[in-house]
């Protein structure tokens, strides 16, 4: 039984999109699950929009996240000569002939067959007038005129092409530059590829493409057309529904494993389980379960599956991914009198390592602002609790959770107040928000004195507003 191969193949247009690391984590998920290679090729033929920048992106991306091809990449901009001989082959054993319709000629042919109520193709005028290479020509397929092709689909089961409906393509440009079939079928030839994991807006080139294998004597290739990413509005997936480069979710904060999680289950899923891993993946994973729907990317669900994917790592290791984000608002955890209570308090406090670090910040650095909103659900315009709760901590001598507790508890139970009364206006001053583990934890994370001092600014923000 050959060995599978499979292949992620983008265009180093742009950054890396979410919906291409989708794409690459099926490939890479099918090839290891069946003890093949996930291969990488770059796609840069189209020398104006292709940039190195985006290359190095595209193949920084995919390595940082887990995604890493089993052997280097390739670039079709370095392979030039093996497509300008596949094409040689088709016009020897000929399958393709030169055609020299002016782009003005093409217009009016396709504006003939509209009127005439027919699709707008091609019609193969020059396929027999034995034309020779210029540089007015382009070298063209011939396509079969009857009949049809059909593409065995892993996702879509058999699906059939007319042979009418695909006229003859262009794998030459005048200049010489193959196109993208022709580059495509004869890399994937070339790599060994055996497997083609691809968004069904690939689909209608796939036909196409097995008419250039057949032709070249290249044997068929296994293919699976994933459904697109949408968004909410289910159209396909843009930046006016959420950030949409991998980039943008990691510098967010969000970690790869729960990335991948969420991708996994755009047009997947394995029963009622949720929280994926890759080796759970390669396990479970099933390409002939994956749905013909568009799929919905939801950045709340991705929130969800990253507090999750947070709360199942160690504490060191979850200290190695918050440390970058802790540099970036420049303190200093080793400072803090309980750092590891600090962090574990804080952990899930946000569905993004930035936002945890955020909520860190508050315990080194001093509160300037405050939720006004809070302040006037929970203060409003009297400090009395406050200045009760503030005169009752001040005589504490063991400043321990429990103890701090216990004091708050008898305030409570004595002014008959319920919780929230009590708990949220001490938040607030203390974090600038009332969004904090219990109070007592929070209490605890602060010197006595920072505590009291921090009590005293709200209290004097209130009198003076």
């Amino acid at each position: 039984m050959k060995k599978v191969v499979t292949r992620f193949a983008p265009s180093p247009t742009g950054t890396l999109h979410i919906g291409g690391v989708r794409t690459a984590l099926f490939n890479y998920v099918y090839a290891k699950q069946n003890d093949g290679l996930f291969l990488v090729r770059i796609e840069d033929t189209d020398k104006e929009r292709s940039s190195k920048k985006f290359e190095k992106n595209i193949l920084d991306n995919l390595n940082s996240i887990g995604l890493k091809p089993d052997l280097d990449p390739i670039n079709q901009s370095e392979r030039n000569d093996i497509y300008t001989a596949a094409a040689q082959k088709l016009i020897d054993s000929n399958q393709a002939y030169y055609c020299d319709c002016s782009v003005e000629e093409l217009d009016k042919m396709r504006s003939d067959q509209q009127s005439r109520g027919q699709k707008p193709q091609y019609d193969g005028r020059s396929r027999d007038k034995n034309l020779l290479k210029s540089e007015n020509t382009v070298l063209r397929l011939k396509t079969p005129l009857d009949g049809e092709v059909i593409v065995k689909d892993h996702v879509r089961g058999d699906i059939s092409f007319n042979n009418s409906e695909l006229d003859d393509l262009i794998i030459l440009r005048s200049d010489g530059s193959p196109t993208y079939h022709l580059c495509n079928v004869v890399d994937d030839y070339e790599q060994g590829v055996t497997t083609v994991i691809r968004g069904e807006d690939h689909l209608s080139n796939t036909p196409r493409q097995m008419h250039i294998q057949n032709a070249l004597g290249y044997p068929t290739l296994e293919y699976a057309h994933l459904p697109l990413v949408l968004g909410a509005d289910k159209k396909r997936l843009s930046k006016r529904h959420a950030a949409t480069s991998l980039e943008e979710y990691k510098a967010e904060g969000y970690l790869d494993s729960a990335i991948l999680n969420t991708l996994a289950r755009l047009g997947w899923s394995k029963g009622d389980k949720e929280i994926f891993y890759l080796e759970d993946l390669i396990r479970d994973f099933e390409i002939t379960e994956i749905q013909k729907a568009g799929a919905i990317f939801d950045v709340t669900k991705l929130d969800y599956l990253n507090i999750q994917h947070m709360a199942n790592l160690s504490h060191d290791n979850f200290i190695k991914e918050l440390k970058p984000f802790i540099a970036e608002i420049e303190i200093d955890l080793d400072t803090h009198k309980k750092p590891k209570e600090l962090i574990e308090s804080l952990r899930s406090s946000a569905s993004s390592l930035k936002g945890v670090a955020s909520n860190i910040a508050c315990y080194f650095n001093e509160i300037n602002e405050y939720d006004s909103k809070a302040i006037n659900k929970f203060i409003g315009n009297s400090t009395e609790i406050l200045q009760d709760i503030k005169e009752n901590l001040s005589s504490l001598l063991d400043w321990n959770e429990e103890s701090l507790d216990l004091v708050l508890n008898e305030y409570r139970q004595i002014k008959e107040l319920s919780v929230p009364k009590i708990n949220q206006p001490i938040r607030i001053a203390l974090t600038g928000s009332t969004n904090s583990p219990s109070l007592g934890m929070t209490l605890s994370l602060f010197e006595k004195d920072e505590a009291i001092k921090r009590i005293d600014k709200l209290i004097a923000y209130i009198n003076k507003s």
